[in-house]
């Protein structure tokens, strides 16, 4: 028999999460014994690309933390979500989820499972109330995270579970490369650099920027940066990268690409000889 699992998760934004999760869904033949369903609060492109692998997608209502009412209606629908379905396990990914959520399942009387994707610092509004409620297990992406989580669960099982990727290999044309390059108007034989992450301060685009002003003398590389802004501050941050490019002198070496659902193309096609690849493993949102 299989054992049904339920993700929780917010849904309204596109990142590394969001991937490893479109992963499971698709790879799940990879782990038979594992049945996984998703209730999501946020319809868009992880709701629609979820669905059209063909799990169950839930949707719960639209959260938003500063009215209450919208919480209680999300907490009602995911109950009866976990009441119909007969869940073994829910997972609940990141503080918002299990913060939002995590008391929803302990009152089902349900396995809950907190999934952490990022250090602890105990200090997030998210997090001081996540820490409220006591998941059976943790997971971790990585040791690092792992070492944080003893600030809102000192007591709780913990295993580290490393980010699924894809690991079958692309095939790609010299053709394909030659159009790709010809796209983001890079030569032949330039060395690319290529940065897929979310357009977020901590992803540390920044630091690139400055060291690549220190090689601004050196000809014969360019920098790919796949992510698009899903938000004002993303945006403006956005801006700031754009200047400063700009005060180094390297803005010609620069191609900012924005969301692309290509991304392994990019990758397989984009590298020379000399290239290298800076990747998040996203699918640059």
């Amino acid at each position: 028999m299989k054992m049904r699992v339920l993700h929780v998760y917010s849904g309204n934004l596109f990142g590394g999460i969001e991937t490893m999760l479109l992963t499971m869904a698709r790879e799940r033949a990879l782990g038979p014994a594992i049945d996984p369903s998703f209730a999501l609060c946020f319809e868009g492109r992880l709701s629609a690309e979820l669905a059209a692998t063909g799990v169950s997608v839930h949707r719960l209502p639209e959260v938003r933390a500063s009215r209450p009412l919208t919480i209680r209606r999300a907490r009602r629908r995911l109950a009866a979500v976990i009441e119909s379905g007969r869940f073994d396990r829910v997972v609940c990914h990141g503080s918002w989820s299990q913060a939002l959520f995590g008391g929803v399942v302990k009152r089902a009387k349900v396995p809950l499972v907190f999934w952490a994707h990022d250090i602890a610092t105990g200090r997030h509004w998210t997090e001081r109330i996540a820490r409220r409620v006591r998941p059976d297990l943790v997971i971790c992406n990585s040791r690092y995270t792992a070492n944080s989580i003893k600030l809102l669960y000192d007591d709780v099982s913990t295993i580290v579970l490393t980010c699924p990727i894809d690991t079958n290999p692309a095939a790609f044309t010299a053709r394909d490369r030659a159009a790709v390059r010809r796209e983001l108007d890079t030569p032949d034989e330039a060395a690319v650099l290529i940065q897929v992450s979310r357009m977020e301060a901590w992803k540390g685009h920044a630091v690139v920027v400055e060291a690549l002003g220190r090689l601004s003398a050196n000809a014969g590389w360019v920098w790919w940066v796949v992510g698009g802004s899903q938000r004002p501050e993303e945006a403006a941050y956005v801006d700031g990268l754009v200047a400063a490019a700009g005060r180094l002198g390297i803005e010609d070496r620069v191609r900012w690409l924005g969301e692309r659902q290509d991304v392994r193309r990019a990758q397989s096609v984009g590298l020379g000889r000399m290239a290298s690849a800076a990747v998040n493993g996203t699918d640059g949102r």
